[in-house]
């Protein structure tokens, strides 16, 4: 029986910090073992809020930084396709078709859009930005994704690609599944400051690729419990930042359980929680670094890999547009 097929994927703005290892990666390197993968690194949906042509020249940059944080996690190349948004131009025809299907107040509803424009400071909705959904939902119905594994706030617009895939199958023809979301218990890592997510834009992210001393450097900035003005004071532990992250990172489960004792109970300062959890984010992050490091120092080598998922993901992306051109008596004039 044919395992089902999941889309997801990252725009490459940057490398990739913590906030994205917690909050997909590590589930994704669960999803390869038993779903038929496809990992999108979707350059074209970064245009919808950064059309300038400085930003685009460094968008190869980029993607070659997110391919080799991929890998240096373990996304397996030969059980995973990872491929690059624009290099699948059929991607640009279906979209064309699902953006006949939908009308602009149905995309006004969507949630997400105008926080993004918020974000990137622009005075208007650009049409781009506005069809970010229908782009959305060309890349996952173009591979025939069954499933979407997605974050809570991100719904509303795999929403709008059901609908899509019910109306197209209503008009044409039973062509594409209709993708369920996939909910997992998916943390959200709060920033180094601790008043939102972890977040490039905001200057409070933790980075795969940070070396040693900028770890420690920027784990030593972290915000703790702002009610505790000595290390004598009792302090919170719970929504502290410091010990999120031990949580999260630190394996030593007695060293942890240790300091939470000694920090409510004012017996342990700020400063050897942090040396702790600086140690043991650098423990995690230096088998990564060094494979990243590999990765990106042999760039031919990543480029093959990329090759090889563009080609995969072509082949699957031909095999849907003739299945859509066949369903509604298109006809094909290339």
């Amino acid at each position: 029986m044919p395992r089902e097929r999941i889309l997801t994927g990252d725009r490459p703005t940057g490398p990739l910090h913590l906030g994205h290892y917690v909050g997909s990666i590590q589930n994704r390197l669960a999803l390869q073992d038993d779903y038929d993968c496809y990992f999108i690194i979707a350059d074209v949906h970064t245009l919808t809020t950064r059309p300038e042509r400085e930003y685009v020249a460094g968008l190869q940059d980029n993607i070659h930084a997110v391919a080799a944080d991929y890998l240096a996690c373990g996304i397996d190349p030969e059980r995973s396709v990872m491929f690059v948004q624009s290099a699948v131009r059929e991607t640009f025809e279906l979209m064309t078709i699902l953006s006949m299907l939908v009308s602009v107040p149905r995309l006004e509803r969507v949630p997400n859009l105008k926080e993004m424009a918020k974000a990137a400071n622009l005075d208007s909705m650009p049409y781009g930005l506005l069809g970010y959904p229908v782009l959305q939902a060309a890349d996952i119905l173009l591979p025939r994704a069954h499933l979407v594994p997605i974050g809570k706030d991100n719904e509303s617009q795999v929403e709008v690609c059901r609908e899509l895939a019910r109306r197209f199958n209503r008009m044409y023809g039973e062509v594409f599944p209709e993708p369920r979301v996939l909910l997992g218990d998916v943390p959200t890592l709060v920033g180094t400051d601790g008043d939102a997510k972890m977040s490039k834009s905001l200057d409070n992210a933790i980075y795969l690729s940070d070396d040693r001393a900028t770890v420690d450097r920027k784990v030593m900035a972290m915000f703790t419990d702002p009610n505790r003005v000595r290390a004598d004071v009792p302090g919170r532990v719970e929504g502290n930042p410091v010990f999120i992250y031990h949580d999260a990172f630190n394996p030593n489960q007695e060293e942890v359980n240790d300091l939470k004792d000694r920090y409510r109970a004012g017996t342990v300062g700020d400063v050897e929680a942090k040396k702790k959890l600086a140690t043991a984010i650098n423990a995690f992050l230096e088998p990564i670094r060094q494979r990243r490091a590999g990765f990106l120092a042999d760039e031919k080598r990543l480029d093959e890999i990329l090759g090889a998922g563009n080609a995969r993901a072509r082949v699957l992306a031909q095999e849907t547009m003739a299945l859509v051109r066949e369903a509604m008596g298109f006809g094909d004039w290339r």
